[in-house]
């Protein structure tokens, strides 16, 4: 008989990403029930089912559930098709064992005695007796008596089965949605689909594909506007993604294709040994129009007059002049120096008001990304520059759950980011709020806490459930939420959502997820993604807490469930003063006798050879505490932390850079004796280090400067940030902790 291998890898979850959970649920109750369908299965392999009530629902081959035949009056997937598919699991012995609970995700089943996961697929491809049925009035029977419908008995260990048998239960289906070619995506998902996809394809997307892994076996692609998932093996139909239906199929073959662009690079060597994540650019012009070309170049002659006259220069005239850049920029579809332009303005703004969130520092970067990015755009056009994709897309139904709030301004201003993951997609997504001030208003975080946003005091929305009908989101991970009509969006308690989200957001051994980033390219040239690096990490222990009064800074020691340490590192936030005293409430809550640590959100990475979170909430047995938004003055006194002494190639590197971006804040032309004296003395500090190549680069531009004037030693500048900022990246993110490093080995760990 043909047995329905589509149909048997479709578990709870993902019925209830092609429906809702509701409508899982009301089908698994009326399967205990007995009310469930009479099952057959024709020669062709249609799956038949009749209902008690008199519904006929017919499952053929080759079609997508919402394509099926159901003589019910609904108009998707209904119900009825969810039950069948259920009770034809049931009934071929490959039923999951899997339920779905109130969040949509997959728990114990009811114990009735079916096969679950492979073992049960594997019986029912090695069956040699047709499907059994299950008549409305049969009940399952209790987990210790034989189910209804004996299903066939697998094949003996000494000979397995084919297909899914030969496959151990926790072994993903190896395979590549780049399997399907042109000719099937125009079958399943429409000529006007692929047509559109096309068009995308021409302009150029990058996309990060995630393989099959045990721990998350579903293929997936993250485009730069929504998600594509893969539940099914080698079944197009099925797949999944958050972005409405009429773009649907569009997005669908951009994922294909996102597939083929990565295993042709990948010529003659397995899927098997592809890296589980990889970043791919697919399509697009090798060169830029020269539309594009004139506004990149307006920008960059932007950033080289501020890097000449430096910011105490820079009037309102020229936040004018950048605001134009931007929005040339966007209009030419360069997305990522776009934003760059708008954050250099919003740097000068912030100087301007002499506002905190200024950073010289940050303000030399932007000028050197520019140039980067201007540099780097032959390489890679799409990548660097970004993509023509519509700034928004608008999602189905989706459901967020909230994993902290981040509280920013300026003297003028007050700013929330508030952060969630999208579990359906696997990744996080940030919903920005801002707020101008009046003459003498200056709220905290606490106080902004109670202000409204979808109906809800921020408080609340910053650690709760969030399911709309009316969400966007953008290329940068942004997401635009709005109320619509009554019922549309709805904002309720965060419960236990946290420790129910996929692995790839709950991160339970945080070494083995950051290996698994693999490697990308250097952070100026990288896409510019909001909350790329935030997720939840599980804490098995908290080790140690501590104030480092000079740097203002509380750091905690805790260890995930696999062992290994994570520094989670808080700097002290004016804006919000109670925050690093709530913080250290709650990860030594233990202590206390006051609950128990299950997670922290925030931003993970590497920093000096170590894992660090900088943390956005914090999950214990009490609930969830949001430091940014908590109540107090800061006056708490907390235990000191041991300053961690730098190691020479950091110290080196970060005090160079500081005199680079003095040099950039007071201009070329406007540079004091102290600021030359600093670039002289860096470059002594380097040739020492063993950074050579930094050094020359410095020397370089002070030479430049002294012989041949500002103007042409902005190329020198250029030259030295771009170097000195990528080193320092590379070494943080990959040298060992250590406050002892011989000279020889320094240039082998940080080029230069």
């Amino acid at each position: 008989m043909t047995v329905r291998t589509d149909l048997l890898a479709l578990t709870p979850r993902t019925l209830a990403s092609l429906a809702n959970k509701g409508l899982v649920k009301r089908a698994e109750k009326d399967l205990t029930a007995g009310s469930g369908p009479l099952v057959t299965v024709t020669a062709d392999g249609t799956v038949r089912g009749h209902f008690p009530d008199g519904t006929e629902t017919a499952l053929p081959p080759g079609r997508s559930l919402d394509t099926t035949d159901c003589a019910c009056a609904a108009t998707g997937v209904c119900r009825h098709r969810i039950g069948l598919v259920l009770a034809y699991q049931r009934d071929t012995g490959a039923g999951a064992d899997a339920g779905v609970d109130g969040d949509g995700v997959e728990n114990a089943g009811q114990g009735d005695g079916s096969a679950s996961g492979a073992e049960g697929a594997a019986a029912a491809v090695g069956a040699p007796t047709p499907v059994g049925t299950l008549t409305p009035a049969s009940k399952p029977a209790p987990a210790t008596s034989p189910a209804p419908a004996p299903a066939p008995a697998p094949a003996p260990a000494t000979s397995p089965a084919p297909a899914l048998a030969q496959a151990p239960p926790n072994t993903p289906t190896v395979w590549s949605p780049a399997e399907f070619d042109d000719d099937a995506l125009a079958a399943a998902l429409g000529r006007p689909a692929l047509v559109a996809a096309r068009r995308t394809r021409d302009r150029g997307y990058v996309a990060r594909l995630h393989r099959p892994t045990p721990d998350d076996p579903e293929p997936r692609v993250e485009l730069p506007t929504c998600t594509v998932r893969f539940p099914v093996p080698h079944e197009l139909g099925y797949a999944l993604t958050d972005a409405s239906a009429a773009l649907r199929g569009e997005v669908v073959a951009l994922a294909v294709w996102a597939f083929r662009a990565a295993d042709e690079a990948r010529t003659g060597q397995a899927h098997a040994d592809a890296p589980p994540v990889t970043e791919v650019s697919v399509g697009g012009r090798t060169e830029t129009t020269e539309r594009a070309d004139d506004a990149l170049r307006t920008a960059l002659a932007l950033a080289d007059d501020l890097l000449l006259e430096g910011v105490q220069q820079a009037g309102p005239v020229f936040a004018g002049s950048l605001a134009r850049a931007r929005e040339s920029l966007t209009a030419a579809s360069l997305h990522w120096p776009a934003g760059a332009v708008a954050e250099l303005r919003e740097q000068i703004d912030a100087y301007a008001a002499r506002g905190t969130h200024y950073e010289a520092e940050r303000f030399a970067v932007l000028l050197a990304e520019l140039h980067a990015r201007h540099r780097a755009a032959a390489h890679d056009p799409v990548g660097v520059l970004g993509t023509k994709e519509a700034p928004e897309t608008p999602l189905r139904r989706v459901r967020l759950v909230a994993l902290g709030c981040r509280i920013g301004g300026t003297a003028a201003d007050r700013s929330a980011e508030t952060y969630f993951a999208h579990a359906e997609a696997g990744i996080a997504l940030v919903l920005r709020k801002r707020w101008d001030l009046t003459e003498g208003q200056s709220p905290t975080g606490h106080e902004l806490s109670a202000r409204r946003l979808l109906g809800s005091p921020l408080r609340s929305l910053a650690t709760a459930n969030v399911v709309s009908e009316h969400t966007s989101r953008a290329a940068d991970r942004t997401v635009a939420i709005s109320r619509g009509r009554i019922a549309a969006t709805s904002v309720t308690p965060l419960g236990s959502a946290w420790r129910d989200l996929p692995g790839s957001l709950l991160i339970r051994d945080t070494a083995a997820h950051l290996r698994a980033a693999g490697e990308r390219s250097p952070r100026l040239i990288r896409p510019r993604v909001a909350a790329d690096s935030v997720r939840v990490v599980e804490v098995a222990a908290v080790e140690s807490i501590g104030y480092d009064p000079a740097a203002q800074r509380l750091e905690a020691v805790v260890l995930d469930p696999a062992g290994n340490e994570v520094l989670v590192s808080a700097a002290y936030n004016p804006l919000c003063p109670g925050g690093l005293d709530a913080l250290a409430a709650a990860l030594g809550a233990e202590d206390e006798g006051q609950g128990q640590v299950y997670c922290i959100s925030g931003m993970l990475h590497r920093a000096h050879g170590r894992i660090v979170l900088d943390p956005l909430a914090v999950l214990t047995s009490q609930g969830v505490t949001v430091p940014d938004l908590a109540p107090g003055t800061g006056d708490t006194t907390l235990a000191t932390s041991t300053p961690r002494r730098s190691d020479p190639i950091t110290t080196a590197l970060t005090s160079a850079l500081t005199a680079l971006a003095q040099a950039a804040h007071q201009g070329l032309r406007h540079l004091t004796a102290p600021t030359r004296t600093h670039l002289t003395e860096s470059t002594t500090t380097l040739q020492r280090t063993g950074l050579h190549t930094a050094a020359h680069l410095v020397r370089t531009l002070n030479t430049t400067l002294q012989n041949e004037g500002a103007t042409a030693a902005v190329s020198a500048w250029v030259d030295a940030q771009i170097h000195l900022t990528t080193s320092l990246e590379l070494h943080a993110e990959g040298a060992e902790e250590t406050t002892r490093l011989p000279s020889t080995d320094a240039a082998q760990v940080a080029p230069g």
